[in-house]
């Protein structure tokens, strides 16, 4: 419950807030719970709305972090190198300018492991919902990160609609060859 408030706020003071209210929501709703999925989907499920629930909160009201007095004294982590810490912090800030509908799905199937099924019940939305929308924060991480995967390509990553447009290309070029030469033996 934890990673999963931790993953999704990535604040763990907001984390722990929202686990808390969650673990406060599941005992006052203990009654109600019908056994239709597993106690843990179930806690997930409130741990995700409890989540969501500050993030809206925090947008309708947002704040501005006082600075820190002092000096910034955090231990470095071992064998973590500058380049690793810039790419974590890449890879946030993309999951940040996804829309809320397909980051959960994303974070819950691609970071937490669980299946398009538990996703599917957690967030109370088909499993077919749960495909498209990692489907489309997918395409999105990929279109912001593609520089990270391919550094020397100037960050332009295949899309869909890119390779479709390739492979039309190629058919018209291959078709214009196949018209141009003879087949069948003729002309030898």
């Amino acid at each position: 419950m934890w990673a999963v408030a931790l993953r999704t706020l990535r604040d763990p003071e907001e984390a722990a807030d929202a686990l808390q209210e969650a673990f406060i929501s599941a005992f006052r709703a203990a009654g109600k719970f019908r056994a239709e999925s597993q106690v843990t989907t179930w806690l997930h499920r409130i741990v995700v709305n409890a989540c969501l629930d500050r993030i809206r909160r925090k947008q309708a009201r947002p704040t501005v972090p006082l600075p820190e007095t002092g000096e910034f004294n955090e231990p470095a982590a071992p064998g973590d190198s500058m380049a690793e810490k810039e790419t974590s912090l890449l890879v946030r800030k993309a999951l940040d300018e996804l829309p809320e509908d397909q980051r959960a799905p994303i974070l819950l199937v691609d970071v937490e492991g669980y299946s398009v099924a538990e996703t599917a019940k957690m967030l109370g939305i088909a499993e077919g919902t749960v495909k498209s929308r990692c489907a489309r924060g997918r395409g999105k991480l990929a279109k912001v990160l593609g520089h990270l995967r391919n550094p020397d390509g100037g960050g332009d990553v295949p899309t869909n609609e890119s390779k479709r447009k390739h492979a039309t290309s190629e058919g018209s070029r291959s078709a214009g060859r196949a018209q141009r030469s003879p087949g069948n033996g003729e002309g030898r």
